[in-house]
């Protein structure tokens, strides 16, 4: 993965591959103090950069003192950016490459190079990045301590998710999205709704089974008026994990993300690093 890299000149980088990936170090970075790793997935036809132009990460980063890396997916025929995440989205065209190794690799890269509260790293995806956060929560449960998902979902068939010990959900989701639909549907396969992927992950962490509704909206998405995300929320999960979906009403694929988004995010995985 070649590399770009922001940062003092106490790190180092030991990228080696011909995928881009760029590395963002705070400006407040301590090398004898471990920070926490964001990495963020973009979305289908998307980039890393293109995607951060969105999120705008490398702010909050700084704000906040931890590392944070976007890297790029391989191009499918049609030369598209994708994941290889689950069975549904989005490898279209039968490629073999291995993302769930490839990410898991970047980020044990990056702790060798840097350090990292391995207590506390964290996946943000979005739609295709969003698949591949489950993808990589299920297969590395280990090493992730949450994952936040915008517009992504589950598996439908859940016993293809093999993750061994609980990870922190976190699924944002617009009721208007037309492209993965927040009540499921199918891209050549079925998969779950919103609301069904967070049971299955409530399930998973072992949480209370029914949901609290009972926390304030909030203002996600600029394009709608007032404070129009609905919070559910699953309590006393197995240690201390939490699974939360926060539905957007009149949100479509790619929300006009408000300034609360991100941060919201943050305070989301902040609170709940791996115990």
């Amino acid at each position: 993965m070649s590399a770009s890299v922001k940062g003092p000149a106490c790190v180092k980088t030991v990228f080696g591959d011909t995928r881009p990936v760029t590395l963002h170090v705070p400006k407040n970075y301590a090398c004898r103090t471990a920070a926490p790793l964001v990495v963020m997935l973009h979305g289908y036809t998307s980039s890393g950069d293109t995607k951060e132009q969105y999120f705008r990460l490398n702010a909050e980063s700084d704000k906040r003192g931890f590392l944070y890396v976007h890297p790029d997916g391989t191009r499918d025929r049609q030369g598209n950016r994708f994941w290889n995440a689950t069975d549904v989205c989005c490898n279209f065209y039968g490629s073999t490459v291995d993302d769930s190794t490839y990410i898991n690799t970047l980020i044990s890269t990056v702790e060798a190079a840097y350090n990292v509260d391995r207590k506390r790293v964290y996946l943000i995806g979005h739609s295709n990045g969003g698949f591949m956060s489950y993808r990589m929560a299920c297969d590395h449960s280990d090493q992730i301590a949450a994952i936040a998902s915008l517009a992504g979902a589950m598996y439908q068939d859940v016993t293809q998710c093999k993750a061994a010990s609980t990870v922190s959900v976190l699924q944002i989701h617009g009721l208007a999205d037309d492209s993965i639909l927040y009540a499921g549907g199918m891209l050549g396969r079925r998969y779950p709704s919103a609301k069904a992927t967070m049971a299955d992950w409530a399930a998973k962490d072992r949480c209370a089974a029914t949901p609290v509704t009972s926390a304030p909206p909030l203002d996600l998405d600029s394009g709608v008026a007032g404070s129009e995300t609905a919070v559910t929320m699953y309590n006393g999960c197995s240690a201390g994990s939490a699974v939360q979906l926060w539905s957007v009403a009149g949100g479509g694929h790619t929300l006009d993300i408000t300034p609360n988004l991100v941060p919201g995010i943050m305070d989301f995985f902040y609170a709940h690093p791996k115990q």
